[in-house]
């Protein structure tokens, strides 16, 4: 029997951030370790990961052209050294 990939998929994010603190994901590297620039974020709202579980902050951003979901998941540790992680949902 085949193991199943998860659905989460844990991603190296390179951000700027605002004056006011908000984070503007710039690009993103892949598991196998291509990198992906981000070329627009369109919106950002709290939600759900429909597909891989999870919630935190969903950035609806574009790629070549293409629509896809950025997740920032917060560390529910408050004052952690590590405030959350990136991850995007496996097609």
């Amino acid at each position: 029997m085949k193991a199943e990939k998860p659905s989460k998929v844990y991603v190296a994010v390179n951000v700027d951030f605002t004056d006011e603190g908000g984070m503007l994901p710039r690009s993103l590297v892949w598991e196998d370790g291509l990198e992906y620039e981000i070329d627009r974020v369109k919106s950002v709202c709290p939600a759900n990961a429909q597909k891989a579980g999870g919630q935190g902050d969903r950035y609806t951003i574009m790629i070549k052209k293409r629509e896809s979901y950025l997740f920032f998941e917060h560390n529910p540790e408050y004052g952690h050294k590590n405030p959350g992680r990136w991850f995007v949902e496996r097609r």
